[in-house]
């Protein structure tokens, strides 16, 4: 499996489980603050992961190779405006 898809893998499989920790944020009887603390941990990660594959696919697009891109700081990535 290549990079980009082991990259989409990863990112499907952290999607799958922001939607569980959200449904389970939406019951009763969830802990609440372990829930929030690691959707929010895994928000940060998907959006790195998102902004890596962005990355690669950018340099291999422009001729450059797509290794050579890396994973930015979350308070780097966080900052980015759509």
């Amino acid at each position: 499996m290549g990079t980009d898809q082991r990259i989409l893998h990863r990112i499907t499989e952290m999607a799958d489980e922001e939607r569980r920790l959200r449904d389970a944020l939406a019951t009763a009887g969830a802990d609440r603050a372990v829930e929030r603390d690691r959707l929010g941990a895994l928000e940060r990660e998907l959006d790195q992961c998102w902004d890596l594959l962005r990355q690669r696919r950018a340099r291999a697009e422009f001729g450059e190779d797509p290794d050579g891109a890396h994973v930015r700081p979350q308070s780097q990535v966080e900052n980015y405006q759509s």
